[in-house]
Order: structure tokens, then sequence, then C-alpha cells
């Protein structure tokens, strides 16, 4: 078994060196983006207090057509 080489190449500092240029000529890795629906859109506190107004309007006027003409 041939002994290990002690001090041989270019050492801890270059290490990192090395895998950024790994890195660059790699494919980018695929990074899963999950869909984000409808549902998730209605959610949102803004679009809720907006749909809620908008529904308050013309419910009350459903409710005023019918109790008052």
């Amino acid at each position: 078994m041939p002994a290990a080489k002690v001090g041989c190449g270019p050492g801890p500092a270059a290490a990192p060196e090395r895998r950024t240029r790994a890195r660059a000529k790699a494919k980018p890795e695929r990074v899963f983006v999950e869909p984000k629906g409808c549902l998730y859109a209605l959610s949102q506190p803004p679009l809720m207090l907006f749909l809620s107004v908008i529904g308050g309007l013309i419910g009350g006027g459903a409710a005023w057509d019918l109790l008052f003409t």
C-alpha cells in the first residue's frame, strides 16, 4: 500500500473555488415549484375583502329590489 502524500494539492483554501467551477459547468438543478391554483388566489385577504364588498352590494341591491319595489 503506498504511503499517503502529505502537503500535496491546492489545500483547503482552494476547495470552494473548485466546487463553484464544477457547479457552473453542471446543468442547473430543477426546483419543483408547486402550482398555486384558484383556491390559493381566493384565500388572499385583500381579494376576500374586495369580493365581500362587491357581494354585499349585489346582495343589498337584490334585497332592496325584493323589499321595496
